[in-house]
């Protein structure tokens, strides 16, 4: 299938991870095989529609005529041509007529299907399940048919999706993160971080030249063995604290192997027991979920700790950094724990087909969030108290190395969508995110 993108090209989402794509007259129907691959898939498509915008690559002209060569090469069967032509307002614009609700069933919210489609979502393999699937497990959830709000389905898990892309501020010196923001040079540099920890075995150091880096090279597997580099990766957390400087720790999503690296330090860090470390990382990251064989490592480094503390035998800890800079209260965690909008009712009247330039640009700049509150008994001063480094201090990145990978997809930031595809009142709230790939 060959299709080049022109200035006018346009796309939609169809529902279930379907989106077409209208281009110099002509549509293709696209179903990807699960959600991550669909948020990959319709990044790199935004990025080259906008290219084209730019490049006033004008329909017909001169500018994509290389890619008449690739079409004329074509040597599939009509049959499979046919499945990327098939007419759109055949599959995507007619809604199928969903079964009458129950009688006496509440009407559903769209607060309560963003509420459990997050928690859907925190659970499920995204490299392997769809967007059909999801749905249908959200059905089974509310018992209400949602094959009419396919494209509502859709629309938010773009922005869930979104949200994930950006790391989580765990503490003031500590963020929590993915392989894409580990990656992300602008990101890093924006955020002031100093040093990286690389908690995965699979993935490179990106920028060698520009920050401190500590790798922990392990596998997200059950059978890993985690605990016996909690020490060495608290020393270094410790470092990073007393120095003043910002830590990105990070695995492939920043849900396993680093997340239970950051639970780990803050155990010993500041003495919490694990059920306490868990709520805190939990309330910033909310996707935050070691695998089973990591949490029974570290409950049994919980023991370990609670043994050291009424022994002269453990190591001591690290010497305890100095209070300085004026930082006082708990970081902001990029992602809220409610979106705060008001709720809207799943109606079943037609709504217009969602645009993807209307959904990115609402995946756009976020104003700095309010500082989340933690469930029970807040945290203590010197918990908080690391010190700022100054932009441009030692340590910090400050130009593009050359070894720096480029970035594979651009950055977007999520606002609620409304129904409708537009943006949601401005007093309603916002929903802030953080980034995945892979545990």
């Amino acid at each position: 299938m060959v299709l080049p993108l022109w200035s006018d090209t346009q796309v939609f989402l169809d529902g279930d991870g379907g989106f077409s794509v209208t281009s110099g007259g002509e549509t293709r129907i696209f179903k990807p095989i699960s959600v991550q691959t669909m948020w990959a898939v319709l990044q790199e498509l935004h990025r080259a529609c906008e290219d084209a915008a730019r490049g006033g690559h004008i329909p017909g002209g001169a500018a994509l005529g290389w890619a008449r060569g690739y079409a004329a090469a074509l040597r599939s069967e009509q049959s499979c041509l046919n499945e990327w032509r098939a007419m759109a307002d055949l599959e995507s614009v007619r809604p199928a007529s969903p079964p009458p609700l129950r009688p006496g069933a509440p009407e559903l919210s769209e607060q309560t299907v963003r509420a459990l489609l997050r928690d859907v979502m925190a659970s499920a393999d995204l490299e392997s399940v769809t967007s059909k699937e999801v749905r249908e497990e959200l059905e089974r959830r509310t018992g209400h048919s949602l094959a009419q709000h396919k494209d509502f389905i859709d629309n938010e898990m773009l922005l869930v999706l979104a949200q994930m892309d950006r790391p989580s501020r765990v503490f003031p010196h500590l963020y929590l993160g993915s392989e894409w923001n580990a990656a992300n040079l602008e990101e890093l540099q924006q955020n002031r971080v100093t040093h990286i920890l690389n908690v995965a075995r699979e993935i490179d150091n990106f920028f060698p030249a520009l920050f401190t880096y500590m790798n922990v090279r392990v596998y997200d597997e059950e059978t890993a063995q985690l605990l016996p580099h909690w020490n060495d990766t608290f020393l270094f957390l410790s470092r990073v604290r007393a120095s003043g400087g910002r830590a990105l720790v990070h695995c492939r999503m920043g849900l396993s192997r680093s997340a239970a690296t950051v639970l780990a330090y803050a155990m010993k860090e500041f003495g919490w027991s694990l059920e306490r470390a868990l709520r805190h990382v939990r309330h910033c990251r909310p996707g935050a979920m070691p695998n089973p064989g990591f949490m029974r490592q570290l409950d049994f480094y919980q023991g370990i700790l609670r043994a050291s503390r009424h022994s002269t035998m453990w190591e001591p800890r690290a010497a305890e950094p100095q209070p300085q800079g004026d930082e006082g209260g708990a970081a902001p965690s990029p992602q809220s724990p409610e979106d705060g909008t008001v709720p809207g009712v799943l109606g079943s009247s037609p709504r217009p087909r969602i645009s993807l330039c209307a959904v990115m640009r609402s995946i756009s700049q976020l104003e700095p969030p309010e500082p989340p509150e933690l469930p029970e008994e807040p945290l203590s001063e010197k918990v908080f108290a690391a010190a700022e480094a100054p932009a441009g201090s030692g340590g910090s990145p400050t130009a593009a190395s050359p070894r720096a990978r480029p970035s594979s997809r651009p950055r977007w930031v999520p606002r609620q969508c409304s129904l409708d595809g537009g943006p949601a009142p401005e007093d309603g709230g916002s929903a802030h995110g953080h980034a995945p790939t892979g545990r």
